[in-house]
């Protein structure tokens, strides 16, 4: 009878867990120094709830820390900061373009770490059909445990914000 009752909990629980990983979110491990100083501050590494339901429901604001596939490797996910959103002027640190308007469809990210990331500056504005998630909370290590609130440093800010506020 113990058995059944397990077997019972598991045919359930695997559906359920697989269901809320694919549209909710999960965490994720954040190596390398791109994002410093908000995530991995001291070299240490910084673990974040990754939630797929902000992309999915097109939830993405300029600042925001986001989960995306590199666009030089597919099998890599990376994880930086949208700067600008499609119809945005941004201007670039060293893209073949000193000032540049996101094309649509596109948002422009990049790493907190200036010079020590591989980013927009590289590869150009990213195609918002490559975000996977935004992170929303530090849950590890527990000293920094903390809400990731969508802050955009001033100096990165868009020269001319499009009219729409999301990137739908």
């Amino acid at each position: 009878m113990a058995f059944r009752r397990f077997l019972k909990s598991v045919l359930l629980g695997i559906p359920v867990g697989i269901t809320f990983l694919d549209c909710v979110g999960y965490v994720a491990r954040v190596d390398g120094i791109s994002m410093q100083p908000a995530l991995n501050p001291n070299s240490d590494t910084d673990y974040v709830f990754l939630s797929r339901w902000d992309v999915r429901s097109r939830n993405i604001k300029r600042g925001d820390i986001v989960s995306l596939i590199s666009p030089k490797d597919p099998t890599q996910k990376i994880i930086k900061r949208v700067v600008g959103l499609q119809g945005d002027v941004v201007s670039t640190l060293g893209y073949k373009q000193d000032i540049l308007r996101i094309p649509e469809g596109h948002c422009w990210v990049e790493g907190d770490h200036t010079g020590h990331s591989l980013d927009s500056n590289t590869f150009g504005p990213i195609a918002v059909g490559l975000m996977t998630a935004r992170a929303s909370l530090i849950v590890w290590p527990p000293e920094r445990w903390r809400v990731l609130t969508s802050e955009l440093p001033k100096r990165r800010q868009p020269l001319h914000i499009a009219k729409q506020s999301n990137y739908h």
